[in-house]
This record gives C-alpha cells, sequence and structure tokens, in this order.
C-alpha cells in the first residue's frame, strides 16, 4: 500500500467520523475542496460508493460502514504505537554492555549502577570481565573501563572513580622467619603470586615508586592468576606477596590478616575512566549509565558537561 492510499484511507476514517466535509478537513489540515477529491479518488479506486453526500451533512454507505468498522481500530493502534515509540526514545531502555576489570567492576560499577537498575528496570547491563584493552567498537560493547584516561582519539573517557592505590602485602605467616623487603629488588628473594595480562602476553611486572622514581620488578613465585581476587586469596592462603589494589587489602591489613610491604614504595595511578564512542547521539540508556558512574571529587563543586 502507498503513502498516498494510507492517507486517503485516514481521511475517509476523519470524515465519516466527523460526517462533514468541513470538520474533516480542519483537522487534516486540507481545503474542503480538495478533501472531497481525495475521497471520490477512493471510491473510484475501490469501486464502490462509501459516503452519501448532502448539503448539510455526509453519512456512510453500507459498504464505507463496513470499511470504517474495520479500518478505525485499526488507525488508531497505529497511531498509539507510533505515540508510544516517539515517548519512548528520550525514555532510559535498553540492552548495555560493558568491558572491564574485575574490580572496576566490584568497587565503580555495581554499587552506582545497582540502584539503577533497580530504579529502572527497562534497562539491562551486560559485565564483562576482560584485562585486556579491548576495542570496544569491534566487539559491540557500549563501553569499556581502563585505568587513566588515555583512550583513542574517536572515543570521550569519563573518570568513574579516585586514583587508585596499588599495594603490596603478604599473610603474617610467609612473612614469619623471613626478611621483610625494604627495597623493591628484594622481592627477587620472594615467593611472589604473578599476575598475566592478555595485552602484556607475559607476566605482568610490578609498577613501585617512591619519591618520583619508578621501578619496575618482575617478580618469581609458584602462582599466576589473571584476575586480582584470586591474587588476594592466595596472599591470605600465604603464598607470598600480592601486587594488588590498596581497597581490597585495607580491611584485611586492619584485622592483621596481611601486613603491608614496602609501603613506601606504593604507588598511585589515575582512577578508573569509562570510555565509549564519540558520537553526536548516545542512547538515553547508556547516558544515564554514564552520569550515574561519573566521579565527582568531594573536594569539588559540583557540575560539569553531560555526556555527549
Amino acid at each position: 500500500m502507498t503513502t498516498e492510499n494510507l492517507n486517503e484511507l485516514h481521511a475517509f476514517v476523519v470524515v465519516a467520523t466527523e460526517r462533514s466535509f468541513t470538520r474533516a478537513a480542519a483537522r487534516l489540515g486540507l481545503s474542503r475542496s480538495a478533501l472531497s477529491r481525495s475521497m471520490s479518488m477512493l471510491e473510484a479506486r475501490l469501486g464502490v460508493r462509501l459516503l452519501i453526500r448532502t448539503t448539510r451533512s455526509v453519512s456512510t454507505t453500507a459498504e464505507g460502514e463496513t470499511l470504517l468498522t474495520t479500518l478505525a481500530p485499526r488507525l488508531q493502534e497505529i497511531d498509539e504505537t507510533i505515540a508510544s515509540i516517539r515517548s519512548r526514545k528520550d525514555r532510559p531502555a535498553g540492552s548495555i554492555r560493558i568491558t572491564s576489570h574485575d574490580h572496576a567492576i566490584a568497587t565503580a560499577l555495581w554499587p552506582r549502577l545497582l540502584h539503577l537498575l533497580k530504579a529502572h528496570p527497562e534497562i539491562s547491563i551486560e559485565f564483562s570481565v576482560d584485562y585486556a584493552m579491548t576495542d570496544i567498537a569491534a566487539h559491540r560493547f557500549d563501553a569499556g573501563v581502563r585505568v587513566g584516561n588515555r583512550v583513542d582519539k574517536d572515543m570521550i573517557a569519563v573518570q568513574i572513580a579516585p586514583e587508585l592505590r596499588m599495594a603490596v602485602v603478604a599473610s603474617p605467616a610467609y612473612l614469619e622467619n623471613r626478611t621483610l623487603p625494604s627495597v623493591p629488588e628484594d622481592l627477587t628473594h620472594h615467593q611472589c603470586i604473578n599476575l598475566r595480562l592478555p595485552t602484556h602476553g607475559g607476566l605482568y611486572a610490578w609498577d613501585l615508586e617512591k619519591n618520583g622514581t619508578p621501578v619496575k620488578v618482575k617478580v618469581q613465585g609458584q602462582t599466576v592468576f589473571n584476575t586480582t581476587g584470586l591474587m588476594l586469596q592466595a596472599s591470605l592462603d600465604g603464598m607470598g606477596c600480592a601486587y594488588v589494589p590498596y581497597d581490597l587489602v585495607q580491611h584485611h591489613i586492619e584485622a592483621g590478616r596481611l601486613a603491608p610491604v614496602l609501603k613506601s614504595w606504593w604507588p598511585r595511578f589515575p582512577g578508573y575512566h569509562l570510555y565509549y564512542a564519540n558520537r553526536r547521539h548516545i542512547s538515553p540508556a547508556l547516558a544515564l549509565v554514564i552520569e550515574a558512574l561519573r566521579y565527582r571529587d568531594p573536594g569539588k563543586p559540583a557540575g560539569g558537561r553531560r555526556p555527549r
């Protein structure tokens, strides 16, 4: 069916409902003569008379009444569907896929997005744990998380967490009868729990820093993991020193389950950033996620740009 046919059918319903060409023409924004010609063309195309015209009113023939009874509810349903779609265009809904480090999910994403999900049941979020620098466009993710704001020029990075402090820890049971490291190089004489990252290929070298002097140390040990949670557990179990985010081990240190190692060398890094494609328009659901995650420094006044 062509657009013209649908317009004529809609016009017929309005004429039949109003029972007046004058009132129908006003509703449709047409001249009375143009509307009358349109109805004549529709009747000619169908080969039946649909309307009985008098000087004072318009009524439907039996065929016209049958067509009206069939068309009116269907056209109303179409109008309601279109109105519903239009009303949803600015309402957050749909599925969002995010790739991220497990620590970032646990500490930065989940605590805030849990509340968002409860408040917006029409939004769903898929969290994918990955330590690689994922190409979100190639893997069909809406956003990714990484440390710092260095992203490709076609990406936008939004800070979602305060600066990240790393820590070296070990259990008191492991350190018993061992000499506590005093400089990073001493770690090479200890059992250490290694991390293998997809982006590095080999084992991750521990980044340490003191008074602006950075040091990378390649450590050895009996265990290698690819998630920080398992590294932490291995350290708690006495398998050696672990290099993990401080916020993961702070309460273990305070409880005496872990002891700090080389504390004066613990480095700080820029906080986690959410990165996403630099598009002119983003979905309302993604915009809501970005705003929910955006980090607001307690020491700075509120404000900032909304996501584009």
